[in-house]
């Protein structure tokens, strides 16, 4: 089979397609004939380690041998290990895999799949996953909305961000979004209702106030957060923001200064990294299926091209999300 691999890290010149032998199966795995996947940050940030701390995971001086890039993805199961359950030869599905998801199959355990929304196409169900996990638990277990909050989403027009301004509308929640001006629409098409346009006015200078804020970009201290909440309100950081680059922690800088410093200040301040399952991935299916909940693809890309698509979303201006067909 095809599939995208890199053997030292760096830019998207480094992938490979290379002819791979077809994964095998643990008992507790499907194997997916891959209809289509998508890119998020969380692919260029493996293929560069950036932040350093990848290099954990993935290889101290490069990539492991035979590591194929990707997560996200959407498919039809070709076969099933011996302890899965609900799902067969056949069925069409989504989910997402650490890696290995930039390839014509790729083995999958069963507890991060879930049926595809029959109303999706497969590159829409293959945008859902990473981003709409993040979302989820970011305003759910994290953040702890409830109806008639005051919410604010920081990179409303990004893959996590479209995803969040749906979600808290589905909670009962007064939704506000920033992004740029271009996305000032697409932002309000999707529920929000109020929309900040960051190249005209600072969304931490208003005099209003909210209960939960909700930080895709990572582009504001701690201190200009805070200041957006009101006396009781939750901060919600994101685990992979795209805006922190270089260095040892990337991302991480901003959770770590949030952890020091939520002990000793009256907001809550929390992060989320998203938890891919299989339950989470079925309430979003339902939300799907009631057209709640609909995933924005800015662009489509083959197969073949998916160093393009990786130097798109690179740049850091995609309207939702980037979706391949493979």
């Amino acid at each position: 089979m095809k599939a995208w691999s890199w053997d030292r890290y760096g830019p998207p010149d480094v992938l490979t397609l290379k002819d791979v032998d077809e994964p095998g199966i643990a008992g507790d795995e499907v194997l997916v004939r891959v209809r289509a996947a998508s890119v998020n940050p969380y692919d260029w940030r493996h293929m560069r380690a950036d932040p350093k701390l990848v290099r954990l995971s993935v290889g101290l001086r490069r990539p492991k041998p035979g590591l194929v890039l990707g997560a996200d993805l959407a498919g039809v199961v070709e076969r099933v290990g011996e302890e899965v359950t609900g799902l067969r030869p056949g069925d069409e599905v989504f989910g997402e895999v650490r890696l290995g998801s930039f390839a014509e199959t790729v083995a999958v355990p069963q507890n991060r799949l879930a049926q595809k929304p029959a109303r999706l196409t497969f590159e829409q169900a293959a945008s859902v996953s990473m981003a709409a996990h993040t979302a989820l638990q970011g305003l759910r277990d994290v953040g702890r909305i409830s109806a008639g909050q005051r919410v604010l989403v920081n990179g409303a027009s990004g893959g996590i961000g479209t995803f969040a301004v749906q979600l808290a509308k589905t909670f009962g929640a007064e939704v506000t979004g920033v992004c740029s001006t271009r996305n000032v629409e697409l932002v309000r098409s999707l529920g929000a209702d109020d929309v900040v346009d960051y190249t005209r006015e600072d969304f931490t200078e208003r005099e209003g106030r909210y209960d939960l804020l909700l930080d895709n970009v990572g582009n504001r201290s701690l201190a200009e957060l805070r200041r957006s909440l009101t006396s009781r309100g939750t901060l919600v950081i994101v685990g992979g923001i795209a805006a922190a680059r270089g260095g040892l922690l990337g991302p991480a800088t901003q959770v770590l200064r949030g952890a020091l410093a939520a002990p000793f200040v009256g907001h809550r301040i929390a992060t989320v990294s998203w938890k891919p399952n299989s339950g989470d991935l079925r309430i979003l299916a339902e939300l799907m299926d009631k057209e709640q909940v609909t995933p924005v693809i800015d662009r489509t890309y083959p197969f073949a091209e998916i160093p393009e698509a990786l130097r798109y979303v690179e740049r850091g201006h995609a309207r939702g999300k980037v979706a391949i067909t493979v």
